[in-house]
């Protein structure tokens, strides 16, 4: 016997059309490519929507057509999100920064009819348009008339003004109702490790994934927040925010490419934003500058940091410093891609100090809808006790199955777990702690030395800006602890000093072996560390360097590594 109630489909429509009729005159506020400020609200939004319907009807996009988008956080790019899934066409958003050829890659293995861009991205996409005629019908730049860029694309694919589409078209669409399994967006890992792979999302799983970050032990958004997704829109679908602020009336803050710290500060008091969302390397950005400028954060009460581990110096800095509490999440693009989540529980509610830092720098409970566990190489199962750790596996309603192209159920067990390629353990409250990712963790003579808490040792030394730890070959352990760090303006750094700051903080087992001081570290596409590239070049470097010794000519390295789009840097571009 089934129950009595409703059965309606769970559409991302309707989380537009709630804000539209719950929500009409909150903001949705954009700073522009050139730096302007727009200003919107959902009522406006939802109506845009619906005419941007008409535009992609009238540009043939038909259902489960994919649409892909190489575009900042703004206004039209959040039409996009909602008109291309509410038409039950599939909104494909792409990672601007990385390496072209990965990008033609993502685009043809998507199979993309249109192309919607940045001005800023002009010169990327002359680069990519030549590559991916075989399906990209036309480009269409998101801009006024006045604002489009001189480009020359293949004779085979269309140059068009979003504007003047829009302008052109009508509002009278009417969302329909379809299955919520269908696909929604289509977002592509970094493929660090080989070619990029599509995640591909449902409606249903969206829906979900935005009512679960919602509830009041991870976002906890309300409609009395402004919040600032810095996380772009191309990562993850911005961590779920272009759903989950709409669905409770939230006001947007959308940046654009303006991610440095004094740009990010000036926005956030001049909007007066609540909550904000992003990886470590930009909140690290935005402490310096808090620091070197004397300015403080008017309205900003807490910060969501993910992507990466957040090292405990920064939740310190500014819980200390500024009286922002930073909350650490955990998550991946297979999660949708929130999969856990730090919030008080009442066993560590009352910790203070160092333990209650300790505490919040680990990455959470399990929010509702993801189950977890820990296995040790042979898939059985390791106790909870805040010691043991295993690959990290999950399952749940917004957990992929399968990679774009593949199998249903391919990518998961036969009990439906996915393996995260994570190390973590978790303790006795159900709490998960990332202690390095499986190819990261380093193995010395049978022990497993975790990267993560030797990084997090490093940052937190006066004269450390940033830390990686990576695995160096050595002749009797097979790999040691290799510290390569980046002092700050105007610090140097003793690497017999450096060394001597871990003592009693680890085990003498797991000490680095050695310091090199470095004038930057090479980034992915998605703000990490890229250990792949460090790797490569300091693989050898304990077995043909003598103790402590100092590489200072890596600042020349790096500025090759620039060069080069295989290398998946952050690049300032854009």
């Amino acid at each position: 016997m089934f129950g009595l109630m409703q059965d309606r489909p769970l559409m991302i429509s309707s989380i537009i059309k709630y804000a539209a009729r719950n929500h009409a005159r909150t903001e949705i506020v954009s700073k522009n490519v050139d730096g302007s400020i727009h200003r919107t609200n959902y009522a406006g939004l939802e109506r845009r929507a619906r005419q941007l319907v008409a535009v992609l009807q009238s540009l043939g996009i038909k259902d489960f057509d994919r649409v892909g988008t190489l575009a900042w956080n703004g206004f039209r790019h959040l039409e996009l999100y909602y008109a291309v899934s509410g038409m039950q066409a599939i909104c494909h958003t792409i990672n601007p920064r990385l390496a072209a050829r990965d990008i033609s890659f993502i685009v043809n293995d998507a199979a993309d009819q249109l192309l919607f861009a940045e001005t800023s991205f002009t010169a990327l996409i002359e680069t990519i348009a030549p590559t991916v005629t075989a399906t990209v019908r036309a480009v269409v730049f998101l801009c006024d008339r006045a604002e489009m860029p001189d480009i020359k694309l293949p004779d085979n694919m269309a140059l068009l003004c979003y504007e003047d589409l829009m302008a052109a078209a009508s509002d009278a669409y009417v969302w329909p109702e379809f299955d919520e399994r269908n696909a929604a967006s289509l977002c592509y890992t970094s493929g660090t490790t080989g070619n990029p792979k599509g995640v591909l999302y449902s409606h249903r799983s969206t829906l979900m994934h935005a009512m679960a970050v919602n509830t009041a032990d991870v976002f906890g958004l309300r409609a009395i927040d402004r919040a600032l997704p810095v996380v772009p829109m191309f990562h993850v679908n911005a961590w779920g925010t272009p759903y989950s602020c709409p669905a409770v009336g939230a006001a947007m803050v959308m940046p654009g490419r303006h991610l440095d710290g004094p740009s990010l500060t000036k926005l956030m008091n001049d909007e007066r934003v609540t909550m904000t969302a992003g990886v470590p390397t930009v909140w690290l950005g935005l402490l310096n500058h808090l620091r070197s400028s004397g300015e403080r954060l008017e309205t900003l009460k807490r910060m969501v940091v993910g992507g990466s581990a957040c090292p405990p110096a920064i939740i310190d800095a500014f819980d200390r410093e500024y009286g922002i509490k930073i909350d650490h999440a955990w998550g991946m693009s297979e999660t949708s891609p929130l999969g856990t989540y730090t919030s008080p529980q009442p066993e560590t509610q009352g910790l203070t100090g160092e333990a209650s830092l300790r505490h919040r720098s680990k990455q959470g409970r399990g929010i509702f809808g993801i189950d977890m566990k820990i296995t040790n190489d042979a898939g059985e199962a390791l106790p909870w006790d805040g010691v043991a750790q295993g690959n990290l596996k999950v399952r749940g309603a917004w957990v992929a199955s399968a990679y774009w192209g593949q199998e249903p159920g391919s990518a998961c067990d036969a009990e439906g777990w996915f393996t995260t390629g994570d190390v973590a353990t978790i303790d006795a409250n159900g709490v998960m702690e990332i202690t390095d990712r499986s190819k990261d963790v380093i193995k010395s003579g049978g022990e497993w030395i975790s990267s993560i808490a030797l990084e997090n040792i490093a940052m937190s030394h006066p004269d450390v800006a940033e830390a990686a730890i990576i695995g160096a070959k050595h002749p009797k352990w097979d790999e040691r602890p290799l510290l390569i760090v980046v002092p700050k303006p105007g610090k140097e750094i003793d690497p017999q000093s450096l060394i001597a700051f871990y003592a009693g903080k680890v085990a003498k087992w797991s000490l680095p072996d050695d310091v090199v001081v470095v004038e930057e570290l090479p980034h992915t596409a998605t703000g990490k560390v890229h250990k792949l590239t460090l790797r490569q070049k300091f693989a050898d470097h304990l077995v043909k360097a003598a103790p402590y010794r100092t590489f200072r000519p890596y600042g020349i390295i790096c500025s090759k590594f620039r060069a080069l789009e295989s290398d998946r840097l952050i690049l300032n571009r854009f």
